[in-house]
């Protein structure tokens, strides 16, 4: 199952894992590009995939489409925590959370915490971008005072790793990765304008395919080729920043994620 379905590395790791044979599950937000991206699946591999709508700006949506997925699936193989978004002014959810911590980080964990028993294998989609977090477990919506949108997604990147690490521990029967794409030139850049800015000027950008071999491989690999809970870039660990390497502030941010989602 791969959240954030509909397009870029989401969309490219669907195909490529369904040409490999897979069974897979998209999940998006928009009905007419996630209809979309399973025919493009189709065309690629011949079958066309399920797929269900689900806004994470709304946890109530990631709530119904857990329990639609638990009574369509008795197992789940890997799940793909790979939505994401980038907020350019500040927003709440209808949940009373800051939107990019929640599109990005807590309607995740939410899924993950409503699905965990039946999965084998977790990939969560993060990023370098992590370097730019502030998260404070005490306060989640901190990134709305004084909002500058890339904290705030470098924060929801933070909160990635440290979420896939601190499950590793909570959930050890459940294999748990994050990684990093690397900048990759996908629908998602290319419609926010502040990322957009900056990889105009960037001398190299990776297309989709190459963004989403890292979350193939994670998804397929011999689980005694990889470390649980580790942070990955080009398939090889890496140590993120101090600020998301944290034992104690993952341990902090599960409790604050158990809170927020009640």
């Amino acid at each position: 199952m791969i959240t954030g379905a509909s397009s870029g590395i989401g969309l490219s790791a669907a195909v490529a894992l369904a040409r490999r044979g897979d069974q897979v599950v998209l999940v998006g937000r928009d009905p007419v590009r996630l209809a979309d991206a399973a025919a493009e699946v189709r065309d690629a591999a011949g079958t066309l995939p399920a797929s269900f709508r689900a806004d994470f700006a709304a946890l109530d949506d990631v709530r119904a489409l857990a329990e639609t997925l638990r009574a369509a699936y008795d197992r789940i193989d890997v799940v793909a925590n790979n939505a994401g978004a980038i907020v350019l002014h500040p927003a709440t959810t209808v949940d009373g959370h800051e939107l990019t911590i929640q599109a990005n980080h807590l309607a995740s964990f939410l899924l993950t915490v409503l699905l965990h028993d039946r999965v084998t294998r977790m990939v969560v989609t993060a990023s370098g971008a992590h370097r730019w977090g502030n998260l404070d477990p005490r306060d989640l919506n901190r990134s709305l005072e004084r909002y500058v949108p890339m904290r705030a997604y470098g924060t929801s990147k933070q909160a990635n790793i440290l979420f896939a690490a601190e499950a590793a521990r909570q959930w050890p029967a459940m294999l748990s990765y994050s990684f990093h794409p690397g900048a990759v030139r996908t629908r998602f850049y290319n419609e926010n304008r502040l990322i957009a800015w900056g990889m105009k000027r960037a001398p190299l950008l990776r297309g989709p395919e190459k963004g989403a071999e890292t979350l193939v491989w994670l998804a397929t690999a011999d689980p005694a080729l990889l470390v649980n809970g580790a942070y990955y870039f080009d398939m090889k660990p890496r140590r993120p920043y101090a600020k998301a390497s944290d034992p104690a502030m993952a341990a902090a941010l599960w409790k604050a994620s158990e809170q927020a989602i009640g």
